[in-house]
């Protein structure tokens, strides 16, 4: 049941508007061109911080949080880097310095990858989160809280 007088909680399912800026104000993600997100507070598939400031928020609020890399994507890594051979990638595929190629990680999740160097026979990826190493801010509009139901 949706009630427009219910604060979020954890449990509850909710979908917002965002937007993502980083600290010189270069927009890094948004939803508002396409739909909401919607999520269930408490579930982890969020940063932590993102969770948490819209817990205890009501439909209709917003609010802008501000999250140190610690809170956000860690610190860059410059250990954090994968060799592939290039005779694995297709032939027409991007492998100039700079570009992102998606990556499948040990654990068989797909990450971005930034190409940092390149030989004739192999292709050095930085794999950090694209976001590693940089503090984030968010501004926040709460949609809609939907309660578990009983």
């Amino acid at each position: 049941m949706t009630n427009t007088t219910t604060t979020a909680k954890t449990g509850d399912t909710v979908s917002v508007h965002y937007r993502g800026t980083l600290d010189d104000g270069t927009e890094f993600d948004s939803s508002y061109d396409r739909e909401p997100l919607t999520f269930t507070i408490g579930d982890g598939k969020l940063l932590k911080g993102f969770e948490t400031a819209v817990t205890g928020m009501t439909k209709g609020d917003t609010t802008t949080i501000s999250l140190t890399e610690d809170d956000a994507y860690g610190a860059h890594d410059p250990e954090r880097t994968a060799n592939i051979e290039r005779s694995v990638f297709p032939d027409d595929l991007n492998l100039d310095e700079g570009a992102t190629v998606p990556l499948m990680a040990p654990n068989g999740q797909p990450v971005m990858a930034t190409v940092t160097e390149t030989t004739e026979t192999e292709v050095t990826f930085d794999v950090n989160h694209p976001l590693a190493g940089k503090n984030i801010n968010f501004s926040i509009e709460l949609l809609s809280i939907s309660e578990p139901t009983a």
